[in-house]
């Protein structure tokens, strides 16, 4: 039986591989199957797709990976918070001085 395309985009976005979502995609078409009676129709592989988003949405709730990509990518922001601070000040430093200081030096001139 061949499997949707997109299969692996779906494994990787549940955090499951490819092979348990292959699993899942036989047991969503038996569920398809079941629920409506047809094969190959359209109301048929929505049925199968909608069975196979639910299934690896409970995959992913039984997985114990963490995740924390937010987390990580909300510190490094934080991290980098005092830097960017300090860079503006600079700026702004500098355009003042430039403003005060730079006329007088192009009048010398």
């Amino acid at each position: 039986m061949k499997t949707p395309k997109l299969l692996p985009w779906y494994a990787r976005k549940a955090g499951v591989s490819i092979e348990r979502a292959e699993t899942l995609w036989r047991k969503a078409v038996r569920e398809a199957t079941a629920e409506t009676g047809w094969v190959g129709n359209a109301e048929y592989w929505g049925a199968a797709m909608d069975h196979l988003v639910r299934l690896l949405e409970e995959e992913r709730t039984t997985l114990c990976a963490p995740r924390v990509q937010s987390y990580v990518r909300t510190q490094n922001r934080m991290w980098r918070l005092p830097l960017i601070a300090m860079e503006d000040l600079f700026s702004a430093f500098h355009a003042s001085w430039q403003r005060q200081h730079g006329a007088d030096h192009r009048r010398a001139a």
